[in-house]
């Protein structure tokens, strides 16, 4: 149901794409061309009005189902909670490629230079 709807938002998308760049704005734009035929250009400019109206309402409902289903899907858990299921894999790493625990602790107190750094 969820893709169905989401290849329904897009095609929505494309559709209010192409009516709004078929309108007739202040320069011309792509509706611009020969005048006459059946539908004088007032009554074009309402038929793309009210089309784009159309699309641009069903593109919002469309959106805010899309948001619902996501809300739903997300059922309380964050990002970080997704990512713990990476930490896995981690572990699986062979320990071979990893240092021995001891080289990755800090020098211990008596392991230091024996003596002080010069004051400056």
């Amino acid at each position: 149901m969820e893709n169905i709807l989401l290849i329904v938002h897009l095609i929505l998308a494309l559709c209010l794409i192409g009516v709004v760049l078929l309108q007739r704005s202040e320069g011309g734009g792509l509706g611009m061309g020969g005048g006459g035929g059946a539908i004088s250009s007032r009554g074009a400019a309402t038929a793309l009005g009210k089309m784009t109206w159309l699309f641009g309402i069903a593109f919002c409902i469309t959106s805010l189902v899309l948001t619902v289903f996501a809300a739903q899907n997300a059922a309380g858990t964050s990002v970080l909670d997704r990512l713990g299921g990476g930490a896995a894999v981690e572990e699986e790493a062979p320990d071979d490629l990893l240092p021995p625990g001891s080289d990755l602790l800090p020098p211990a107190l008596g392991d230091g230079p024996l003596t002080p750094p010069p004051v400056e």
